[in-house]
């Protein structure tokens, strides 16, 4: 039985030249499990939005969507706002409330529910998210993963029967992103809930949906299940980028359609591919050097700080210690709220340690005067990238930045006309590295540069990163994204409670950590050695010999 149905849908902003989602049909069945994906700027989350009739945007519409039988446009307010759930991608605007509690209760409050109920079903959905010890906390005090889950359970206590989410798992570490996702398929198979999923993070969303609907340029040019996809699509189709690293192993090594039909989906039936077909007498790859070594003058440097945000409030850092070198490019991994972001408060001179010392390129950071710190000096692309934006078109934003402009591996003219708002969340992260980058800085620091960022734009942030490391650049980046830490990095520090647990080359890091790793390394750990990269992986095979009667 369908639950919801588009047809014929189409849809255009105010002043676009072009509609952003163009003559889409589909229908999702009660209970199935969707996951809805394409490049950065395919029309994802307008689509989503559509869905969603309190979150429509503003513009010209065509064609139909119905729920449960019935136009979204005619539903009556009360199924419309708690029979479709909506999970945002950033957590902070879809809370309303300063409490925990109040948050779960709120959506129920304006629905009119009874007291008693609100109590029964708040209680419940707490005891079922493990919300209970924090139940009675400010949302403030809440970490990027909890304010998440916060969301998703203020959601679920209004009983929805349809869930959409859009990049849920955008600015979670990686643990707390596997556990957000469990919970959302055991949701599916326990209440039989319908969920449509917008993920740039796929390497455990399609081994668990039932469908993938691709979109391209605002069009659905697929709709099928995920292995038969994977099959199907070229080995250097953009979408490959996407997916999990065992379909893009197995392609890599086998990329014609008459064996896809084996593909592995998942981790373990990567292993057991690997494991079956390819010998392993070579084990690992010679050592790669790093681009800047301890060689290098010392650009920043972090020495025994302390930082907290208020005088009665626990340490945020707790006698940090960090030395990045000139031309190197340092990721630093952790979980929410270890201390990542309020680390590069610190290196850009937002923050000061109230113990301990701060130095940029051999000055100490309180003689930096004025703005003469951020002229030519540092930089700082943020997490919530909006807070860049200061005019009504992308074409003003980006007034005297051609040189900039021209420095970066993809275009942004298209864009030009457009207001910042109305782009993804990835066009607006790549509008906003190009203005910072118009400042010319010696040093940069990215926090959750790849938010929002498709599989191939993700490929082209990693260019811009090698290009600028070329030309003498600093680069330090806040990231949750494994593989692209892993692809970009000179060195991995890991954060634990305000202070830095381990640091090391990529190889190194990631071949020694059981979670804060790629699935290229556990796929192939104890079979190879210090493969952390689907390239890594894909060079050792080769030099291996095939076992007898493989593939």
């Amino acid at each position: 039985m369908e639950l919801l149905t588009v047809k014929d849908l189409s849809f255009q902003y105010p002043d676009a030249i072009a509609p952003a989602v163009s003559d889409v049909s589909f229908s999702v069945a009660r209970g199935e499990f969707v996951a809805l994906c394409g490049a950065t700027g395919s029309g994802k989350s307008t689509l989503l939005r559509l869905l969603k009739r309190e979150l429509s945007p503003r513009g010209e519409r065509q064609g139909e969507i119905a729920f449960d039988g019935v136009p979204i446009d005619a539903l009556d307010d009360r199924t419309a706002a708690s029979g479709i759930g909506f999970v945002m991608q950033h957590p902070e605007q879809q809370i309303v409330t300063d409490k925990v509690w109040h948050e779960l209760a709120f959506g129920l409050e304006n629905l009119g529910v009874e007291r008693g109920i609100i109590h029964r079903r708040v209680a419940e959905m707490a005891s079922y998210f493990g919300i209970e010890s924090w139940f009675d906390r400010s949302v403030s005090e809440l970490s990027g993963g909890q304010k998440q889950l916060l969301n998703l359970a203020s959601v679920m206590v209004m009983q929805p029967r349809l869930l959409l989410l859009d990049e849920p798992t955008a600015q979670l570490d990686p643990i707390a992103a596997s556990n957000f996702i469990n919970t959302l398929k055991k949701l599916n198979r326990e209440l039989s809930l319908t969920i449509v999923i917008i993920e740039h993070r796929l390497e455990e969303i399609i081994p668990r949906c039932d469908r993938l609907l691709v979109l391209d340029g605002g069009r659905l040019i697929d709709a099928d299940a995920p292995r038969a996809i994977a099959a199907r699509l070229p080995a250097d189709a953009r979408l490959m980028r996407a997916m999990p690293t065992a379909v893009r192993l197995f392609r890599a090594l086998h990329p014609h359609p008459d064996t896809a039909a084996c593909c592995p989906l998942d981790e373990r039936e990567g292993r057991e591919f690997i494991e079956s077909t390819y010998d392993n007498a070579i084990r690992s790859l010679p050592e790669v050097s790093a681009a800047a070594s301890e060689r290098a003058p010392v650009a920043l440097e972090i020495d025994q700080a302390f930082f907290r945000y208020e005088r009665t409030a626990p340490d945020v850092l707790r006698g940090l210690s960090l030395t990045v070198y000139q031309g190197e490019s340092v990721c630093i991994l952790g979980g929410n709220g270890s201390g990542k972001t309020t680390t590069l408060g610190l290196l850009c001179g937002l923050r000061h340690p109230y113990s301990g010392r701060v130095s940029v390129l051999g000055k100490p950071i309180k003689q930096y005067r004025g703005q003469s710190l951020y002229r030519g000096c540092v930089a700082l692309l943020p997490q919530d990238v909006q807070t860049v934006f200061l005019c009504n078109t992308v074409r003003e934003e980006l007034k005297g930045t051609e040189q900039a402009q021209a420095s970066l591996p993809y275009s942004l003219e298209h864009l030009y006309d457009r207001h910042p708002y109305d782009l993804s969340g990835g066009e607006q992260q790549l509008v906003a590295l190009a203005k910072v980058l118009a400042t010319e800085p010696e040093i940069l620091l990215l926090d959750e540069p790849t938010k929002g960022l498709d599989a191939y734009a993700k490929l082209r942030m990693i260019d811009v990163i090698r290009a600028l490391q070329s030309k003498g650049m600093t680069v330090v980046t806040v990231t949750h994204d494994v593989e692209f830490a892993a692809a970009c990095a000179d060195r991995c520090a890991m954060f634990f409670r305000g202070e830095i647990t381990s640091i090391a080359p990529p190889r190194a890091f990631f071949s020694e950590n059981s979670f804060y790793t790629t699935a290229a390394s556990r796929i192939t750990r104890g079979h190879f050695d210090g493969a952390v990269t689907v390239e890594d992986a894909v060079a050792l095979c080769l030099q291996n010999k095939l076992r007898e009667g493989a593939l």
